[in-house]
């Protein structure tokens, strides 16, 4: 028999070899599915009692003959009749899955390819495609052929006399890369490890007990053995229920995906959804390094355990992308190829779905079970707290969830739900506006001195230091009424939290305004804003503060873009702020020595500069020079 395909354009093959699929390699993805799906469908006409014959081997095998320059994939599944070749195949895009799921809708076993167009994508790599095949019916084989053009020849195949399906691609000079074994291995890694029938390809060499020799202790040799290279698990952990798998199986699985990665994860969530889609899945919370920048590309999207793409914007919420793991839905629309997704209603149920199962998970180890010191969610917080920071900021619904189980850490270690933590604080550190001031340091070790003094108040500081959190602080500000951030270096001690009653000034108004100048002529204007306050005595004679507003404005500038911009530009800019009550700034202003003076306003401005750590090179040498010459 020859003919001529039936399609609608002549140039039919140059299109689908250029513009069809977004990547060659692809086409191994599609024939192997296609040979899965033949596979399946003879399991389901077992099933139902229609093929009564052995299943036997249904393992599908992938050959390369370099010599030939031909590349196999062969299969033992449903086969096809002449008459289905000729529509299945000489009609383009004509599914047989389509056909066959209107005749089997009860079918149990999942089947992969609705498009009739993945068979053509042999024709990217190939100059001549064959097709061996003999149907599950009592028919005679065909054997067709097609060398990239509408023209094809079929006829009955005498030779083939068992039940299935030989692919046969006569790989053209440009695409010789897919006649190499490394190549082809890496492909059905990629694309095919967890389809659910095995995959056959090339041999590997094992290291086993030997069955005659033994070593002088009488313990069994180990011997290499080749032995046939299954490629693939059939069983992924993800199609398992979860009640069968251990955290040992989970973290092997973890491996399995990311082999490249050492470390644990911190725990993971399981999917497993039938209605109002179809979704399963594992995903994994890595530990969160401090950063912003989300790991990308660590989710694998899978339909019917084929490997679609590692690209899952759109069905994984942003923040999410934080996470690593797999997930699998036949009802995640794809373009033709399956390389793209598609936007539609359903991948946004996907999404909002999983976004809630994040939050299940994270509210329920929030629970402290009886007995435990703290929390599961306290236990992993610090590793997974910038994650929690950026789904809030940037999902209303994950943010409504998450206000009940954030933790707030104290610089001590103690984790406090929002809640609880406003309950602790809110007797002292009420200011005279009705407002509960929060504070917090950003380094316990550089704002120590401050947050001693705060401490000393009584007072307690939070530990907030994500590169997130200035602008997870404007958040909770909006969210929580009556609720102020203070950072403890933002202010004197007495004016984070301000009271009605005030300290009495030592010095008078005409003595402040001799003095002031004074210390403003030996500091540096741009970066430095003399401030005169009436502290305790025993305060600190001067002390550097940072304005709140225009640190957290900056810092938020500076990880973002849009309209902040202005914010980011500005350098940075300091409050020296000098203690009137203190007796060495009585000093200062009694001293008729000009450069005594100047020297003992250096001194002291250097010494608040050395406990910001903002003293630094000839300026710090210079410090430590009039240090011991002043003793």
């Amino acid at each position: 028999m020859e003919g001529k395909l039936n399609v609608q354009t002549e140039n039919i093959f140059p299109v689908i070899k250029k513009f069809l699929y977004s990547d060659h390699e692809i086409f191994l993805r599609e024939l192997i599915s296609n040979a899965v799906d033949a596979t399946q469908k003879l399991k389901t006409l077992s099933t139902r009692g229609d093929f009564k014959g052995e299943l036997g081997d249904l393992t599908i095998d992938v050959k390369i003959d370099s010599k030939k320059k031909t590349l196999t994939v062969s299969d033992r599944g449903i086969g096809m009749t002449a008459d289905e070749v000729e529509k299945y195949i000489n009609q383009i895009a004509f599914s047989g899955v389509t056909d066959f799921l209107d005749k089997y809708k009860d079918s149990h076993e999942p089947l992969i390819g609705h498009f009739g167009l993945g068979f053509y994508s042999a024709f990217m790599v190939s100059d001549k495609v064959e097709i061996f095949t003999k149907s599950w019916k009592d028919e005679p084989a065909q054997h067709w052929s097609c060398e990239g053009n509408p023209e094809f020849s079929m006829e009955e195949d005498k030779k083939h006399t068992d039940r299935g399906t030989d692919i046969v691609l006569h790989i053209a000079d440009d695409c010789k890369e897919f006649l190499e074994e490394g190549t082809i291995l890496q492909l059905l890694k990629k694309y095919c490890r967890f389809m659910p029938v095995a995959i056959r390809f090339g041999e590997e060499t094992v290291w086993v007990d030997s069955e005659t020799d033994c070593d002088k202790d009488s313990k069994p040799k180990r011997v290499e053995k080749k032995q046939p290279r299954i490629i693939n698990d059939p069983e992924p952990a993800w199609k398992k229920s979860p009640s069968s798998l251990t955290d040992e199986d989970y973290k092997k699985f973890y491996h399995e995906l990311f082999p490249m990665n050492f470390e644990e994860p911190l725990f993971q969530i399981h999917l497993n959804v039938d209605y109002p889609f179809n979704l399963t899945g594992i995903l994994y919370f890595p530990k969160v390094r401090k950063t912003i920048d989300p790991n990308r590309n660590k989710i694998q999207l899978y339909c019917n355990q084929v490997f679609v793409t590692d690209q899952v914007e759109g069905v994984v919420p942003d923040y999410l992308m934080l996470l690593h793991g797999v997930l699998d839905s036949p009802d995640i629309p794809l373009n033709v190829s399956r390389s793209y997704l598609q936007s539609d209603a359903n991948v946004k149920k996907i999404s909002t779905h999983i976004s809630k199962k994040v939050a299940d998970k994270l509210e329920e180890m929030s629970k402290k079970k009886e007995g435990e010191e703290k929390s599961a969610l306290a236990e992993k917080w610090d590793d997974i707290k910038i994650f929690v920071q950026y789904g809030m900021l940037t999902d209303e619904k994950f943010c409504e969830r998450a206000m009940k189980f954030y933790l707030l850490k104290g610089v001590d270690g103690t984790y406090y739900t929002l809640d609880s933590y406003r309950e602790k604080i809110k007797a002292l550190q009420t200011d005279k506006d009705k407002t509960v001031c929060y504070l917090y340091a950003s380094n316990a070790e550089e704002e120590h001195a401050y947050i001693e003094k705060a401490k000393a108040k009584g007072y307690d500081v939070l530990l907030m230091d994500s590169p997130l959190e200035s602008h997870f602080i404007n958040l909770l500000e909006q969210k929580i009424e009556k609720t102020r951030f203070v950072r403890v270096d933002s202010d004197t001690v007495e004016k984070l939290i301000p009271h009605e009653d005030s300290i009495p000034e030592k010095l008078g108004k005409e003595e402040q305004e001799k003095l002031k100048p004074i210390i403003e002529g030996e500091v540096d204007k741009d970066k430095f804003t003399v401030q005169l306050e009436s502290l305790e005595s025993d305060d600190a004679p001067m002390q550097v503060t940072q304005s709140e507003f225009m640190r957290r404005y900056r810092e938020m500038a500076q990880t973002s873009g849009g309209g902040m911009g202005f914010y980011g530009e500005l350098p940075e800019s300091y409050n020296l702020v000098v203690n009137i009550n203190h007796p060495l700034i009585g000093r200062v202003l009694n001293e008729t020595d000009t450069e005594k003076q100047k020297e003992l306003v250096h001194q002291l401005t250097d010494l608040a500069l050395l406990g910001n750590g903002l003293l630094k090179g000839e300026a710090l040498s210079r410090f430590l020079k009039r240090s011991v010459e002043m003793i």
